[in-house]
């Protein structure tokens, strides 16, 4: 009846959406599922965080419209824990911005500073946002393929000049969706110095930095000198604190990039709830007493699926960082086909690694958000299969 917008029209199907309605199609039919597909913590928030939200939900000043841009109190506490974390020292007035989430974020990223005609560097495979949000606001991207001769990271030596003339911004990834991959201080400073060479601002989204297991800890890429000049970090308390409902991150660097990343949420949204704010910033001056426990989850669920999957014969690594598992599929055998066989046969939700780029193709994305005991089912049930 009425004609969507071309930048709709022209949508690929929303990767999790379509997972989705092969769930809800293989659930009806009775299949006992195992969801390997979406990295949504199954493990409940840390209640001394939710006790703090009750407190607080009843103050009436907390009815109020938010401040779009974050409570001092909340963005003080982001500065106080990137000090303690990664010994960077930030401004909380005008170096750090909330959100309603980092893909919140990620997506007005693009409103701010993408015009028609703009490049934007993506990496791919990646989270499907970089690409959509450059699309929306009539920017061009340039895929930096990601693949694993070379560890995941993207060869920016390879940008062709008349590409660079025109980029406007650079994605980067690190600890890595859906691959797992980290990036070191070496890879970052390299980073830091390509974007201050050709005037290019710099995204790092880092929102599985506390996700490291065998006492990896990943850096930021604020901790590289002259990073602020043109990077700007997201980082959300989604992953970290088990917290993705709550619908809470934070953007930090630069401090002309945080302002106007600033200027179009205060256009375009009224904030995060304040008692939200402020369970928050408990989370975030408790950080290790929380995150401690949540990392021993995941590790004992990281290694339950990598010995089984080694057992089963398939050769990967186990990730340093991150609830994925990054799968090449056996020979033979495309991305899409192995995840529907997987799904029809098993009972296994996973996500063809195709859908989060073409370089993907020939590797299945798994989670760790499954109990324990569902990740060793999972993985005996792929074992059953004749590969």
């Amino acid at each position: 009846m009425f004609n969507k917008a071309k930048r709709i029209q022209e949508l690929p199907p929303y990767l999790f959406a379509e997972i989705d309605r092969k769930k809800r199609a293989a659930q009806a039919k009775g299949v006992d599922l195992i969801d390997l597909g979406i990295g949504d913590p199954d493990i409940p928030t840390p209640g001394r965080i939710i006790q703090r939200l009750t407190e607080t939900v009843t103050k009436p000043a907390n009815h109020r419209y938010p401040s779009s841009a974050g409570m001092m109190e909340f963005r003080q506490a982001v500065a106080d824990w990137y000090g303690r974390r990664f010994g960077v020292t930030l401004d909380a007035a005008t170096e750090v911005v909330s959100l309603i989430g980092s893909k919140e974020g990620v997506a007005n990223m693009a409103v701010a500073y993408v015009d028609p005609g703009d490049v934007v560097l993506v990496p791919t495979p990646a989270y499907p946002v970089y690409e959509i949000g450059t699309k929306f606001n009539g920017g061009e991207v340039f895929f930096l393929p990601l693949r694993r001769e070379s560890g995941f990271l993207p060869d920016l030596s390879s940008i062709p000049a008349d590409v660079l003339k025109r980029a406007k911004m650079l994605w980067l990834n690190y600890p890595n969706n859906p691959t797992g991959a980290v990036a070191d201080e070496g890879f970052l400073k390299e980073a830091v110095e390509f974007a201050r060479r050709h005037g290019i601002i710099l995204c790092h989204d880092a929102a599985y930095t506390e996700l490291g297991f065998d006492g990896y800890r990943a850096p930021s890429i604020l901790q590289v000198e002259g990073a602020k000049e043109v990077a700007i970090e997201f980082h959300s308390l989604s992953k970290t604190f088990n917290m993705t409902g709550w619908r809470i991150a934070m953007a930090v660097g630069c401090p002309e990039l945080v302002a106007t990343l600033a200027q179009v949420k205060s256009n375009v949204d009224s904030g995060v709830f304040q008692p939200v704010q402020e369970a928050a910033i408990l989370a975030l001056e408790h950080a290790e007493e929380f995150l401690g426990p949540i990392r021993e989850v995941y590790q004992e669920r990281r290694d339950a699926v990598v010995d089984g999957l080694h057992r089963a014969g398939f050769e990967l690594p186990a990730p340093k960082a991150t609830f994925y598992v990054w799968l090449p599929v056996p020979g033979g055998w495309t991305s899409t086909d192995f995840t529907a066989r997987l799904l029809d046969e098993a009972g296994i939700v996973t996500t063809p690694g195709n859908g989060f780029g073409e370089p993907g193709e020939g590797f299945i994305r798994m989670t760790l958000c499954s109990p324990a005991d569902r990740l060793r089912e999972a993985v005996e049930r792929l074992q059953q299969l004749s590969l």
